[in-house]
């Protein structure tokens, strides 16, 4: 691991540690708990200290990528409140069709734009700036996709964020400020002391997808690309079926 990849690492589990003290001394009320799968009552703090967190180093050395983290986060909070049960992006395009916007639609529309926006930042011809926004956007919803049990999204941003500690230059600092987060808040999400929710696994997809955007030309590009828009369909289907045996 490269020292710069070292410090990012080690800045972003500092400032998510304090993000996480800092809002648990000063938030309270009911709004900051959530009941998890198996009913235990869980804090909220972990998603928006990791989204900060994570933003905040991401911008360091990418401020084009910290943008589509913010934004990310910000969108993942919305669907935090709004607390809509349906999933897929089918069932959420089917309410758009009925004039509601959805909090999923929210997320899907909101961070698919930033991902491309970010995406025209980071990359200079145009194929590479669409492929860079669908694998910044993919790979936020990705985490989110698995974020079904404890540890599982801190966990998968480990697993697939440790390679690119290997790398040289920028990909290897932003795979590291994810990294970072996530090894920060694994340790009470795996003990179900809290939760991430969608403000922090969006947050940590983003940068993830933005560590993969900074290390890899067209091919790697195009490979990561059709991997996330396949995760993406899979899961959809999971989801309508899971919601034909309701």
């Amino acid at each position: 691991m490269i020292t710069g990849a070292a410090t990012s690492l080690g800045l972003s589990a500092l400032l998510t540690r304090a993000a996480v003290t800092a809002l648990r001394a000063k938030a309270s009320g009911n709004r900051w708990h959530r009941t998890n799968y198996a009913g235990r009552t869980v804090e909220l703090y972990a998603g928006p200290a990791a989204a900060l967190a994570t933003t905040l180093a991401t911008a360091r050395v990418r401020p084009a990528a910290a943008l589509a983290v913010a934004a990310a986060g910000a969108c993942g909070a919305y669907d935090d409140v709004a607390k809509d049960d349906r999933r897929g992006f089918r069932a959420h395009l089917a309410a758009l069709r009925h004039g509601e916007v959805t909090s999923g639609v929210v997320k899907l529309f909101g961070i698919g734009a930033a991902g491309l926006v970010a995406g025209a930042l980071l990359k200079e011809k145009p194929v590479d700036k669409v492929l860079a926004g669908v694998v910044i956007a993919g790979a936020a919803h990705f985490v989110n996709l698995v974020d079904v049990r404890p540890g599982r999204a801190a966990g998968a941003v480990l697993l697939l964020g440790a390679p690119g500690l290997l790398r040289k230059g920028p990909g290897a600092d932003l795979a590291a400020v994810a990294v970072g987060a996530a090894a920060a808040v694994l340790p009470d999400d795996l003990g179900e002391r809290a939760m991430l929710g969608d403000t922090g696994v969006h947050a940590l997809g983003a940068a993830l997808g933005g560590a993969v955007v900074a290390s890899n030309g067209r091919a790697g590009l195009v490979a990561h690309a059709a991997a996330v828009v396949a995760a993406a369909v899979y899961g959809d289907k999971i989801s309508e079926a899971a919601r034909s045996l309701v």
